[in-house]
């Protein structure tokens, strides 16, 4: 019998304050080590874009990189980074992330730096164009000239048909040409602002200095004083499966499946999330070890498991081995996922299965980065800061009968889709 260890975790403690213009503001205190974490994570991601102006919140990214009124152009990656300092940024369909560590006595440097991305941020024409630019590059390298690089925007707008999340956050840079200054700027004003953002500092820190710190270059900001835009769209259930072919610069075929998963909020996100790594989750997966070890048919099988605010979808995608037919691989596919909705998973997978989440669950905690975002998106997501410290719980309260029902209510063939990939010289010629 596999015997079960019981990962610890210290219970995650944190002070949080709003101030006046509606910053929400958490901190966290580890003295262990002299580095603090400083992030800010804004609610707007590309699913709050106009439909015509699409790739807005991933643009702003990169454009709030470029200065402010009081910081030089191309000034503030060099300012963190002559601290000793390293700063990054995401963008998601929900929530854009700025984050930067440094060394515990440069803490009032950072907050500084965040307040004036928030306060007067340098939009102009220069910069936009400078960015448009960027932009324009990393769609190349990351979608169009990468093999399969295209997966995610083909995927999402065939999987929903009415909510936003039908576009990917790289959006459209014919939106981002012809987009004007003026519209830029209202993005910002209304997006980029404290009522619409959580600060998070994490790490070497003293509580009432660093409360006054951020009173001081914060509270100073204005409220934003535009409504901020969320969809109320419920996207409708799919009842009939979405087929297609995707021709690409690629040698080897390869299948993508999507299933829609519920709300990031609902409770079974957890047995799905477990579900997906029991799947296809490493060299161990039920099917790496079926499809690319034991009967060869693929070369690699993945997921992207997009657990997202308003109800994600799970994408599941295999590259066929030489010689394999898409088709031949996707009855393969099929036939794994039949056999878990009917048999479950075995008791010893489980057991298996649990190390590996509550492994993963811990180390996502086990840095000071890690335990900035999780804060910060426990606040946002889940309205309850104290979120981080019950999510282990909540993965150890996941069954195997929950494991087998939500393959069953999720993993449907009626509402899913599924695209081939297959090479441009395979396409028939008109």
């Amino acid at each position: 019998m596999l015997v079960v260890p019981v990962i610890a975790q210290n219970e995650i403690e944190f002070h949080e304050f709003d101030l006046e213009n509606g910053l929400h503001v958490i901190m966290h205190k580890d003295n262990t080590t002299p580095i603090v974490v400083t992030s800010v994570l804004y609610h707007v991601g590309s699913k709050n874009e106009d439909p015509e102006r699409t790739g807005f919140a991933h643009f702003f990214e990169h454009l709030l990189f470029e200065g402010s009124e009081n910081i030089g152009r191309g000034e503030y990656m060099k300012k963190i980074q002559s601290e000793g300092g390293t700063l990054n940024a995401f963008t998601s369909n929900d929530i854009t992330y700025y984050y930067e560590t440094l060394p515990s006595n440069k803490l009032e440097l950072a907050l500084y730096m965040e307040s004036e991305r928030m306060l007067h941020a340098k939009i102009d024409q220069v910069g936009v164009d400078t960015q448009r630019e960027v932009v324009k590059e990393e769609k190349r390298q990351r979608y169009d000239n990468q093999p399969y690089g295209t997966i995610l925007p083909e995927t999402l707008k065939r999987a929903y048909a009415k909510h936003p999340y039908q576009w990917a956050p790289i959006g459209s840079l014919d939106h981002l040409n012809a987009a004007t200054l003026e519209e830029f700027m209202d993005f910002y004003n209304q997006f980029y602002v404290p009522n619409n953002a959580t600060l998070t500092i994490a790490g070497d820190i003293d509580y009432d200095q660093t409360k006054a710190w951020v009173e001081k270059y914060f509270s100073e900001i204005p409220k934003g004083e535009k409504d901020i835009y969320r969809p109320n769209i419920t996207e409708p259930a799919k009842t009939e499966e979405t087929r297609d072919i995707i021709y690409d610069n690629i040698q080897i075929p390869a299948v993508i499946q999507a299933y829609n998963l519920p709300p990031k909020k609902d409770p079974d996100s957890y047995a799905m999330d477990m579900l997906s790594t029991y799947l296809t989750g490493g060299n161990s997966s039920l099917m790496t070890k079926e499809l690319v070890d034991k009967q060869q048919k693929a070369l690699a099988v993945a997921a992207i498991p997009l657990d997202l605010e308003d109800g994600g979808i799970f994408i599941m995608y295999g590259i066929t081995n030489m010689g394999v037919q898409a088709e031949e691989l996707e009855t393969e596919i099929d036939k794994l996922i039949k056999q878990v909705q009917e048999e479950g998973v075995s008791e010893r997978d489980f057991e298996k299965l649990q190390n590996i989440i509550e492994n993963d669950v811990v180390s996502s905690n086990s840095t000071l980065s890690g335990i900035a975002q999780s804060l910060s998106q426990s606040y946002v997501f889940f309205g309850e800061t104290g979120h981080i410290n019950e999510v282990l719980e909540k993965y150890r309260a996941v069954s195997r009968e929950d494991l087998k029902r939500v393959a069953n209510k999720y993993l449907t063939l009626d509402g899913r889709v599924v695209l081939y990939y297959l090479p441009k010289s395979t396409q028939p010629q008109d």
